[in-house]
């Protein structure tokens, strides 16, 4: 847990260890990712008004050598903050002041979420000329890496186990965020655009397709 707040920090480590949970907590950013390169962790609770670094700019290191799950807790509350941090690739975000029950029912759900979509059965996809590879985590098309975000991975991931299916924005919420996410569905939206310039920038035609009015689905005319 990374707080500025040395009370916050305390009331959750408490709440978090009776639950089962070790919790280390640190105070600024620079510790925060000094700590995550000499210890595995399952898991970040991140504030964003940090000093020394602030939460984004910690947020957007730890994706730069991490897929940790990472929740986002500030007293910032506005949509643009919000869908930044998302973009950036946490996993959640929880505008304070927040019940500490509210934040172990969240790092519950995300490691829950986490685990379960690592345990599905197909481990490489192929369909027409898009490759994902689920334990290197990577992306391609024709041979031609496309970086994507974890949360994009596990977006992309999802729709190609279930090629041609629709599936409204709600429910890709439920299934990739899970059902413990408080979100609009703009946060999909942002999503699918960002996927959609990725995957076309490496010379993909259009394989995400928006049924209107519902969601969107994954499909290709290619063999």
């Amino acid at each position: 847990m990374v707080d500025d707040e040395q009370s916050v920090g305390e009331i959750l480590r408490l709440y978090l260890e009776r639950e089962g949970f070790e919790v280390a907590v640190v105070y600024n950013g620079e510790a925060a990712l000094e700590a995550l390169k000499r210890s595995p962790f399952d898991l970040v609770l991140l504030d964003l008004m940090l000093p020394k670094k602030d939460g984004w700019t910690v947020c957007r290191e730890i994706r730069s050598f991490s897929s940790v799950p990472i929740i986002m807790l500030t007293a910032r509350g506005e949509e643009v903050d919000r869908v930044l941090g998302l973009e950036l690739g946490a996993d959640d975000y929880v505008p304070k002041p927040f019940s500490p029950r509210e934040v172990v029912a969240r790092v519950k759900a995300v490691l829950r979420r986490s685990q379960s979509i690592g345990s599905l059965s197909r481990r490489v996809i192929d369909i027409g000329p898009l490759h994902i590879d689920y334990e290197a985590r990577e992306v391609s098309v024709r041979g031609t890496p496309v970086a994507t975000t974890p949360k994009e991975f596990e977006l992309l991931y999802f729709l190609a186990l279930h090629p041609h299916r629709v599936f409204s924005r709600e429910k890709l919420l439920e299934e990739v965020w899970g059902y413990d996410f408080v979100g609009d569905t703009r946060t999909v939206d942002t999503h699918i655009k960002r996927l959609r310039e990725k995957l076309e920038e490496a010379g993909a035609p259009p394989l995400i397709k928006t049924v209107w009015g519902y969601g969107y689905k994954l499909e290709s005319e290619e063999p």
